[in-house]
């Protein structure tokens, strides 16, 4: 049973890993301002994820209160982001 569970870990850490590699391409490559402002809510997203995990693993359940934060203050950004667009702000493509 403990091999299953660290199967598991190792199996999360691998995917949160892959996925903020392909958010940072997305965040390099764009190609418009609004990709690239998704990209960095993903990379808030999968960061709330890495810390779940490192609770999960570690048993420090201080961190969550981090993790809240964070996905607070990205879900806030993002809909500014697009009131700012709403009203008329960059296209750029």
């Amino acid at each position: 049973m403990d091999t299953l569970i660290n199967l598991i870990q190792l199996l999360t850490w691998v995917v949160l890993s892959a996925a903020l590699g392909f958010g940072f391409i997305r965040l390099v490559r764009g190609p418009s301002l609004p990709d690239r402002v998704v990209a960095l809510e993903l990379f808030a997203s999968i960061t709330v994820g890495i810390i779940a995990a490192y609770v999960l693993t570690s048993g420090k359940t201080a961190f969550l209160d981090v993790a809240m934060v964070l996905a607070l203050t990205a879900f806030l950004t993002a809909v500014a982001f697009a009131r700012y667009l709403e009203k008329g702000g960059s296209h750029h493509e």
